[in-house]
């Protein structure tokens, strides 16, 4: 557990305290009295409360949607089956206010669905669920389909054999082995839908914010760092309450499932129920993912003087405004991104094989749930928050960070780890522990039993994991674009600049910039996903 703590202490806990701080403490001396005055305010009553509901609608709304298209992706073997696996992840790396503004074109007012189809414009709470669907989709693909992948079918089997009907099979066998990973899938799309900021931003107007934008606004627009101050406490409290919940639950649903190799649970599909399952799934997949994707490209291509590429070279000029071209961005995003994934892979692995070790005594129970929901707090704070903090509290010996390029990756890093110990918890927690116990019987040390044993089972996950670090690095925009350097900004910083700059021309190239990156998350998720994994750990 100590090198994840202390990571955390040093990238999360100080620099969130330091900001946080000079909110409440002015004069030499503390204002407790600020934290009644704001929560009592009625305006952020509507905030807490909107936050809440749209949260817990969007990830209901994201379950009932994504647990289909987890099973056909886990479950089913068909052509371009990695190339769709891919491609519904492209969404999760995407900025956020890239997405908005896709959406606004695709369900606003003047957008695709007016022009093309004559309906009435889908706005607030309505667009933003649609849009949070369309983000975390692949949260719950990913998760829960990386351990339904690995389930032993024949034990679903032997219920069917015993008289069970296939819907009591699958809830009395299937559903609670899935029930941690799923859990943990929900956990996180409400984290994300919870601290949602350029989907809420833009979809929702001045009419609708959730804690994530009210503190942004408090902060770039008003300066007002008390009442910033005491919401980023608020969303702290209730993110911690929540994550303690989940891991408490979490530790009483563990459970050892009997995992196979993935690529023997595949199969194509049989009968007309099958088959009708899967071009459902394909056609929620285009409706939900695949639509706005499309739109995005296509505002990429059309230009002033019709369809064309125009926008694309105008990426690799300077006109003064940027300190680079916006094209180096790419470069930038994808050297950040390794660099993040490399920590978040070590920091996270590190953190979930030891919440999977054997518990001593109440006393190192709580430790090891007090440890689990501290892993993922940095998903439940504001970024705001976090890069306002990193500016402030590393700019002085030892940790005088702030010039260096290192402290974009440590902040992209923050996110990653979380994914990393969701994604490889439910596995580590599966593998049977007499498979262990018989390897050290036989002489193998510590290292070993991980090498030989649980490696060759969660190397899927593993890279999976990798996937997910390496995706959300890229697309992490709420507190990289207050410490990437002028210099060397990356994708989504480089699209937000576009964005807030006025003009067809900028709003072209913006998509450009954002069609790029969806391609570039394309092809690295492809690459991952054409690493084989069996059952001897070969790659």
């Amino acid at each position: 557990m100590a090198p994840p703590a202390v990571f955390l202490a040093l990238f999360f806990a100080y620099p969130v305290a330091a900001i946080t701080a000079r909110g409440l403490h002015e004069g030499g001396r503390w204002h407790p009295g600020r934290i009644a005055e704001v929560l009592t305010d009625p305006g952020i009553a509507r905030v807490v409360w909107f936050t809440l509901w749209q949260a817990a609608a969007s990830t209901v709304l994201t379950l009932l949607l994504a647990l289909p298209g987890a099973y056909v992706l886990a479950r089913y073997d068909f052509p371009g089956k990695r190339v769709l696996r891919a491609v519904v992840t492209v969404p999760f790396v995407l900025p956020t206010v890239v997405v908005g503004s896709a959406f606004l074109g695709l369900l606003g007012r003047g957008g695709l669905l007016e022009e093309t189809w004559g309906l009435r414009p889908v706005t607030g709470p309505a667009a933003i669920l649609i849009a949070h669907v369309f983000f975390n989709y692949a949260v719950v693909v990913r998760i829960v389909g990386s351990l339904w992948a690995q389930l032993d079918p024949r034990q679903e089997e032997a219920a069917r054999v015993l008289g069970a009907s296939r819907l009591a099979a699958w809830r009395t066998v299937t559903l609670p082995a899935l029930a941690p990973a799923a859990a943990a899938a929900a956990l996180m799309v409400f984290l994300f839908t919870f601290t949602s900021f350029g989907v809420v931003q833009i979809l929702g107007g001045p009419r609708y914010a959730t804690l994530e934008v009210e503190i942004y606004r408090r902060t770039a627009y008003l300066l007002d760092l008390p009442t910033a101050a005491v919401l980023t406490l608020v969303q702290f409290a209730a993110v911690a309450a929540l994550l303690a919940v989940h891991a408490r639950t979490a530790r009483r649903h563990q459970r050892t499932l009997g995992l196979v190799d993935a690529a023997r649970t595949a199969r194509r599909p049989r009968g007309a129920r099958q088959r009708m399952l899967l071009a459902a799934v394909l056609a929620q997949i285009a409706l939900l993912v695949l639509t706005p994707l499309a739109v995005l490209v296509e505002r990429s291509l059309n230009g002033p003087d019709g369809y064309g590429l125009d926008f694309y070279r105008a990426l690799a000029e300077t006109d003064g405004t940027f300190a680079v071209a916006p094209l180096e961005a790419v470069g930038n995003s994808l050297a950040y991104a390794a660099v993040a994934t490399g920590i978040a892979l070590a920091v996270g692995g590190l953190a979930a094989v030891a919440l999977t070790l054997p518990e001593s005594g109440r006393r190192a129970g709580r430790l090891v749930r007090g440890f689990d929901a501290l892993l993922m707090l940095p998903l439940g704070t504001s970024a705001v928050t976090v890069g306002f903090g990193f500016l402030i509290a590393l700019d002085e010996p030892p940790l005088d960070l702030r010039s260096s390029w290192i402290l974009v990756p440590l902040a992209q890093a923050l996110v990653g780890v979380p994914f990393v110990v969701r994604t490889l918890l439910p596995v580590l927690r599966a593998v049977d522990p007499r498979l262990r116990e018989a390897a050290a019987v036989l002489g193998a040390s510590p290292p070993r039993v991980w090498r030989e044993v649980d490696l060759p089972l969660v190397r899927r996950a593993l890279l999976v994991a990798a996937g997910f670090a390496f995706a959300v690095s890229l697309g992490e925009f709420g507190a990289t674009v207050f410490i990437a350097r002028a210099d060397a900004p990356t994708l989504p910083v480089a699209v937000a600049r576009l964005l807030g700059r006025a003009g067809e021309a900028n709003y072209g190239q913006a998509m450009a910039l954002s069609t790029i990156l969806m391609l570039v998350c394309t092809a690295t998720l492809l690459a991952l996903e054409s690493i084989r994994t069996d059952r001897s750990g070969e790659l």
